[in-house]
């Protein structure tokens, strides 16, 4: 019995065509349904084709810190700026420097424009400062109940274990916590600071004297530092008064200050002591929800140095008489809670409670967990920028990339006729796919589609077509040899793949470098042509080939017809070579 010839075998799906295109199919199919399904149909569109906001900052140094406002800085505060908005999950926010003073913030159309602005602007100074006196200032607004609400926080006088070491304070003296609505400042107030491993609430909310009446102040603390000209500037205070608000901030952490604080819609001031603990002493915070209480709320974790200090502070305010036993958090100059504290939290873990909502508690965290701007920023311009140009020119790129695509098709049929088919429909496949996946990139992971963006898909037109051209060209050669179809496809596909894969390779790799050393608009264009590189690999794996293989052995193509692009005559192909046996000639004997 005869050994059988060794050979290469089938490769590339070539053995069974059809699992290829039914994969393939299969794919375009799941993405189109998780398009429908998730409500994204359309791809996520960048401010200069959807219109936005766009923000102009301007940098002031604090007092005695002119020389504050240099390059480092303010490259520093636009990082900052960056991961505060894109925490957000705001999508292509566009944050750079303009001069040496002033930072550009673009926030495309479709985003929470007040939610961005309030993160953008806010330097998050966070200091936790010790009560001497708390009073209750003019409401905000007259409601007959403002907080009839209970909190799901349980007071101070309710806790006695050690483990929940600190709750609500001042707080909790008058009639309930405040209610979940958010405060006009756009923050929920805080009722709660804990120690962050406390199992869940150990004790009932305590007893209101009436919901609708604010509490009394509270006794003048006996503290000598509160001196007779903070104790003017507080019995003078308003926190009702916006302008008197935003005099008050920007007070040294070094020093006594006023401070004012908003509870379920009346507002309280606050006589506060030195800053114990700065915010650089945490080393993260995030809003989660509490499973055990079902309510939302901040974790704060320090630092080493912040630990001690923040264990320190809090086992010598326990010791105190109320309401100088309370512990005032103080962001931006605006009091967000003052617990009181009943025994020392060790371990350097806390944690924030109150009514917050999970918008509310997110925001806290996100502010704290990025730190504090190294200047402070007055916003000089707020101006929406409408779509009119990008839409013009959107229009006018897709007219050039339809004029493009037409005269593509064009000469795909004039030159290759029936193959065209085959490649048109590759280029369906490959914009079907493109489309898909983008319109899933944007809430995936916020990919907006922007000018330079679709400037790359237009570009990936000629290079998903160069692929199909390169392998109808491989097919030719092999049938101008004398080759019949179906072995000039599977002998023209090792030598067409290897050309392809290098030329995809190329180009991703001039996307990647292009996507990594530049920056904004640019990395666009780079990743959408690193995305069409990739899908055309696939495309002329699982679909071009192997529907090239299966029309090679139906009648139109595998019998070469004229019009199918293959004719042998056409191609000036040669007869193929025969092997003939050689008829002996007799020769006649030569003499001697």
């Amino acid at each position: 019995m005869a050994a059988p010839k060794k050979g290469r075998g089938p490769s590339g799906g070539q053995g069974r065509p059809g699992r290829a295109l039914v994969l393939i199919l299969i794919a375009m199919a799941a993405l189109t349904g998780g398009m429908f399904w998730s409500g994204h149909t359309t791809p996520r569109l960048g401010i200069d084709l959807a219109g936005g906001t766009t923000i102009t900052l301007k940098a002031k140094a604090e007092p005695g810190k002119e020389g504050a406002v240099n390059e480092t800085n303010m490259d520093t505060a636009i990082g900052i700026i960056e991961r505060r908005v894109n925490g957000l999950g705001v999508q292509e926010a566009e944050v750079q420097k303009q001069g040496t003073e002033n930072i550009i913030v673009n926030i495309p159309k479709g985003t929470d424009e007040e939610q961005a602005r309030q993160q953008v602007g806010t330097t998050a100074q966070l200091y936790f400062r010790p009560v001497m006196q708390i009073a209750v200032s003019e409401p905000a607004e007259p409601q007959p109940s403002a907080s009839g609400s209970p909190s799901a926080a349980p007071s101070a006088g309710a806790s006695p274990k050690p483990s929940a070491p600190a709750a609500d304070g001042g707080e909790g003296e008058k009639a309930t916590a405040p209610s979940p609505s958010a405060t006009t400042q756009g923050r929920a107030l805080t009722d709660g600071l804990r120690e962050a491993p406390s199992p869940g609430p150990s004790g009932a909310p305590s007893a209101a004297p009436s919901p609708s009446l604010p509490a009394p102040a509270l006794p003048p603390s006996t503290d000598p530092t509160a001196d007779a000209g903070l104790q003017g500037r507080f019995a003078a205070l308003n926190c009702a008064d916006p302008k008197q608000r935003a005099s008050i901030k920007g007070a040294k952490p070094t020093e006594p200050t006023v401070a004012c604080g908003m509870n379920g819609g009346v507002w309280e001031k606050y006589l506060l002591g030195a800053a114990d603990v700065d915010g650089k002493d945490v080393d993260d915070a995030a809003g989660v929800l509490d499973p055990e209480r079902g309510i939302w709320k901040v974790q704060l974790e320090f630092n080493d140095k912040g630990a001690k200090k923040f264990t320190e502070i809090t086992g010598r305010l326990a010791s105190q008489s109320p309401p100088m036993n309370q512990f005032a958090i103080v962001l931006d100059g605006e009091v967000v809670s003052a617990p009181s504290v009943s025994s020392a939290i060790p371990g350097g873990r806390a944690e924030i409670t109150g009514s917050f909502d999970q918008k509310s508690a997110q925001d806290l965290g996100n502010m704290l967990s990025y730190g504090a701007l190294p200047l402070t920023f007055e916003e000089q311009s707020v101006t929406t920028v409408t779509a009119a140009l990008g839409g013009e020119q959107l229009r006018a790129g897709l007219i050039a990339g339809a004029i493009g695509l037409a005269l593509v098709v064009l000469y795909l049929v004039v030159y290759y006729r029936g193959l065209s088919l085959i490649a048109i429909l590759s280029l369906g496949v490959s914009a079907v796919l493109t489309y898909t996946i983008m319109s899933l990139l944007g809430p995936a992971i916020g990919f907006a589609l922007n000018l330079p963006a679709v400037c790359g898909a237009i570009v990936a037109i000629g290079i998903t077509a160069d692929s199909f051209i390169v392998y109808f060209e491989r097919i030719r050669d092999e049938i101008r040899e004398g080759r019949t179809l179906r072995p000039a496809v599977e002998r023209g596909w090792p030598r067409a793949r290897r050309t392809i894969l290098v030329s995809d390779f190329v180009s991703f790799l001039a996307a990647a470098v292009l996507f990594v050393v530049t920056v904004g608009k640019v990395q666009g264009f780079a990743f959408t042509l690193g995305l069409t590189t990739l899908l055309d690999v696939v495309v002329v794996f699982f679909f071009t080939k192997p529907l090239m293989t299966i029309l090679a052995r139906g009648r139109f193509y595998g019998g070469q017809h004229p019009w199918s692009g293959l004719d042998p005559k056409r191609l000036g192909a040669q007869p193929p070579l025969r092997r003939t046996r050689r008829v002996s000639v007799p020769t006649e004997p030569k003499e001697a």
